[in-house]
């Protein structure tokens, strides 16, 4: 797991572009014209990703599922039988809890699926295993949440898997053989494409319930063109689930 992470953090943006602006570095005296194109791009990929309209461009070529209706919240019981909810990393050891939390992420879609829940009356499975091999799982975390802030109490725990691919593969392990094979996957909307082929593949039919919507308008001044951190982030994750649908369709099949 280590060693997989330090690839996919060198290989992703913002690592490679600074990588890239290293190389320029290195390479300033002995290939000069290397290097002034090493640091263009490097450069270069960092505004863009800096840029909120970047953000909304990419997300709607990602977002591919539409948001559930209002209206039928209520019905889902009649087009699925539990709610699977995935995990989305931890936050360690914040002091003001004394343990380690769900994700910004997590708690939106945990948020969502507690609406989801409360509405339907479906009962819920968490999905996500260890952080690097640390307890608690994801699945524990998520599951506690819902009860301690969303007053959901969560019916299984999947706490094995460690990505999507898993996610569903594990899902399958618990639901199938309780006859559970409709289910309403919850994650965020960029996310959701790779989700469903993942579960559909695993063997259920899926109702998708995508949440984190961010290829709308930006509502940012100067239409987005303005610098800002925050979109390097949302870039970034933008950016790992394109890989990640070209990388599951050429080795899960």
């Amino acid at each position: 797991m280590p060693f997989r992470y330090f690839v996919k953090q060198l290989l992703l943006p913002p690592g490679i572009l600074l990588l890239l602006l290293l190389l320029a570095w290195w390479f300033r005296r002995s290939r000069p014209r290397l290097a002034g194109v090493c640091f263009a791009l490097g450069l270069g990929g960092l505004w863009l990703m800096s840029l909120p309209v970047v953000v909304e461009w990419s997300a709607k070529a990602l977002e591919r599922e539409p948001p559930l209706a209002r209206d039928e919240w209520a019905t889902l019981a009649q087009h699925a039988d539990a709610i699977v909810l995935l995990g989305s990393g931890r936050e360690r050891g914040d002091r003001a809890w004394g343990s380690d939390q769900p994700t910004g992420i997590g708690l939106q879609r945990e948020r969502y699926a507690a609406r989801l829940a409360k509405a339907s009356g479906l009962p819920v499975l968490t999905s996500g295993g260890l952080h690097y091999g640390t307890p608690p799982s994801e699945a524990k975390l998520m599951a506690d949440s819902m009860l301690d802030d969303f007053g959901v109490t969560v019916r299984w725990q999947e706490g094995r898997s460690r990505t999507t691919w898993e996610n569903a593969q594990m899902s399958a392990e618990v639901l199938l053989p309780q006859g559970i094979r409709r289910v309403v996957v919850v994650t965020q909307a960029a996310h959701m494409p790779r989700a469903v082929w993942s579960f559909k593949k695993a063997g259920f039919d899926v109702v998708p319930a995508p949440v984190g919507f961010l290829g709308g308008d930006n509502a940012r001044p100067l239409g987005g063109w303005m610098p800002e951190f925050k979109s390097i982030w949302e870039n970034g994750q933008l950016m790992n689930e394109a890989v990640g649908q070209i990388g599951y369709s050429m080795f899960y099949r």
